[in-house]
């Protein structure tokens, strides 16, 4: 089954977790957790999706490449700037789903316009 959600004017988290769920067949009567549903979703507007608070100051992407001194944070401002709304919402998508195996089919399954 495939979804349309207009993102435009709406809160990033609250779109993810929606997103997220219907990637991951919760919103199915024969939901089960080890099994890869049929649903795909198309997002729309993705650029006009709302940071609340004070978000584009203080919310810090962080990434460790594993050996000493090498954490990099890098604020939602300039990931923004430099990758797009766009990767934003796919890392919370992403963050939302279960780290398994299915992930990987699941995020597939999503269309960012």
């Amino acid at each position: 089954m495939e979804y349309v959600i207009d993102a435009k004017g709406r809160s990033l988290g609250r779109v993810a977790s929606e997103v997220a769920a219907i990637l991951r067949g919760k919103n199915s009567v024969s939901f089960q957790p080890s099994k890869m549903p049929e649903n795909k979703v198309v997002i729309e507007n993705v650029d006009e999706i709302k940071l609340t608070g004070k978000k584009m100051g203080q919310k810090v992407y962080k990434s460790h490449s594993g050996y000493p001194g090498s954490l990099k944070e890098t604020k939602v401002k300039k990931v923004i700037e430099k990758k797009g709304m766009k990767h934003v919402f796919e890392e919370a998508v992403t963050g939302m789903l279960p780290d398994n195996r299915l992930r990987k089919e699941m995020l597939k399954n999503l269309t960012i316009k």
